[in-house]
């Protein structure tokens, strides 16, 4: 399974959130890839799910054909296990 974390210019806040979302996903028995990048590589990038911004959620969503999940915190680990585990319920059904 392969996740994108993405921020504006795909270094700073995304390689903190990558870091998050590969701790949740390890704590969650779950083996995935999760790359950072920016919003524009993501839209063109085959990935199970792109993690980012409230302020890039839209921006990203009308572009891609999966799920797009808007991070408050970056470092929060309660925060981003909620979201990752909406994303694996909604990814059974």
């Amino acid at each position: 399974m392969k996740i994108l974390a993405v921020c504006g210019f795909g270094v700073g806040s995304s390689m903190i959130l990558k870091m998050s979302l590969e701790t949740v996903f390890k704590n969650q028995g779950v083996a995935v890839e999760v790359d950072n990048t920016d919003v524009t590589t993501a839209k063109s990038v085959n990935c199970d799910a792109i993690f980012t911004s409230a302020e890039l959620k839209d921006e990203i969503q009308s572009s891609v054909s999966v799920p797009v999940y808007a991070v408050k915190k970056y470092m929060d680990k309660t925060e981003i296990n909620t979201l990752v585990t909406q994303f694996l319920s909604e990814r059974r059904k």
